[in-house]
């Protein structure tokens, strides 16, 4: 028996189902939230109410999920979360459970921007220009060496919080001046791309490749795209990640400027778009059973085909009175 725990599930509602597709009569999957009305959790075989991940004791909380419902193996859905399942690893594996994502310095590097921006440039990999110092940019913007427009953005962040583009320097002040923690980023005026990524948590290699050309975001998650495949890409990609050295799975946004790639962010968790590589053949569920049985996954990276469309569209979910909710929240 495998069972998944998913915290934060939120709108999550597809990998929900996804796993419990890939677990039938296998094992279950338990969801958690803080709040009674996120979506995904009534997806799941069983889930929790719990207090917000910042709260003292949560994480006790969540190792007592663990034993009640004997969980084999834990993930998160939001990109705070994942530095806090990391740093807990070895309380989680005393349980007999597996923390699926990367180690704690991964999730903290792929949170703050500029850490992921000073990697990768001293790796070698082309990056979005990036500064925290004001001085050193404007005196970059009258070299020529970078010019409007830039984001400004939080170092740390995610979900595109917080963002602005900017179009001159004076706006640029503004916003340093009333914001702490920010700094600014070239624009990169290109044809983004998604990259959904496993790497097998047992023997570190890359598994699994799904790259997408994203043609319409919306709230920071791509709404529109179309699968492709560049067997350039798929290099590019599995050298970034063994180099950096992330498992499980993880979600990188790429920039194609005029043939050349940019790596641009890291999310080690399922990202918003990953239900298109899932209906396109690429079942990472399986392949984290797999893990979690002891099976090492075999690379299977060119599985789906080219111009697969993905368009996201509303659905609701209705939940009446009846459905008994699992209160764990402590005062």
């Amino acid at each position: 028996m495998v069972n998944i725990l998913i915290l934060s599930c939120g709108t999550r509602n597809k990998i929900v189902q996804y796993f419990r597709r890939e677990l039938e009569e296998k094992g279950n999957v338990i969801a958690t939230d803080c709040s009674d009305l996120a979506p995904a959790l009534y997806e799941a075989d069983r889930h929790y109410i719990v207090p917000r991940m910042t709260d003292d004791g949560y994480i006790d909380v969540i190792f007592d999920i663990c034993k009640k419902e004997k969980i084999t193996g834990v993930l998160s859905l939001i990109d705070p979360e994942l530095s806090l399942l990391a740093e807990h690893k070895e309380d989680f594996e005393k349980l007999g459970v597996a923390v699926i994502g990367s180690s704690y310095k991964l999730c903290e590097m792929s949170l703050n921007k500029m850490q992921m921006f000073e990697w990768l440039t001293t790796h070698g990999y082309n990056a979005a220009k990036s500064y925290t110092d004001k001085a050193r940019f404007a005196e970059d913007v009258n070299n020529g060496v970078i010019s409007f427009p830039v984001f400004v953005k939080p170092v740390c962040g995610s979900a595109s919080t917080a963002i602005s583009k900017v179009e001159d320097m004076e706006t640029v002040d503004l916003l340093f001046a009333h914001s702490d923690n920010l700094m600014i980023q070239e624009f990169l005026d290109g044809q983004e791309i998604g990259a959904d990524v496993y790497i097998d948590m047992i023997t570190g290699e890359v598994v699994s490749i799904f790259t997408k050309k994203k043609i319409k975001m919306r709230a920071g998650e791509t709404d529109k795209a179309v699968s492709f495949k560049d067997p350039v890409l798929f290099t590019l990609i599995e050298k970034f990640v063994l180099e950096a050295g992330y498992r499980g799975q993880i979600d990188i946004d790429i920039f194609d400027i005029n043939g050349s790639y940019y790596v641009s962010e890291v999310n080690p968790r399922f990202g918003g778009g990953y239900p298109h590589a899932y209906e396109s053949g690429c079942d990472h569920m399986k392949l984290i059973r797999n893990n979690l049985n002891g099976v090492a996954n075999k690379k299977s990276v060119e599985v789906y085909d080219d111009g697969i469309f993905m368009m996201k569209y509303n659905e609701v979910k209705i939940v009446g009175k009846q459905n008994e909710m699992i209160d764990l929240k402590r005062p």
